[in-house]
């Protein structure tokens, strides 16, 4: 179950992020909004995630799939596009959570 929670915290960090591009600078009321709940519920989540995951791990795999995700999202939305050393590094983040989740003894599997 706290791998669920982990997911949602990280996809709801990953929308706080997302829009607060669009609030501009906190001047737009529901784009804020959105920023302000999506990272309070997104810390909440997090807590329960760290009942059974340990607080390194579960931080790595926060921060590498939220800057896999964010990068998405500014690719798709905001069409920011990312050259090869961006698409390299995204690739060694992403095979760096593979590996922790796959390989590590300490991820509470």
């Amino acid at each position: 179950m706290q791998w669920i929670f982990l997911g949602v915290a990280i996809l709801m960090e990953v929308i706080a992020t997302s829009t607060l591009k669009a609030s501009n600078n906190f001047t737009r009321l529901i784009p804020s909004i959105i920023v302000v709940c999506g990272y309070a519920l997104s810390f909440y989540l997090f807590s329960f995630a760290l009942k059974s995951i340990p607080l390194g791990i579960a931080y790595a795999i926060w921060a590498g799939l939220g800057i896999v995700l964010v990068s998405f999202t500014g690719l798709v939305i905001y069409k920011q596009h990312l050259d090869f050393p961006a698409l390299l590094g995204i690739a060694f983040i992403i095979t760096g959570v593979v590996v922790i989740r796959l390989f590590s003894n300490t991820t509470g599997k």
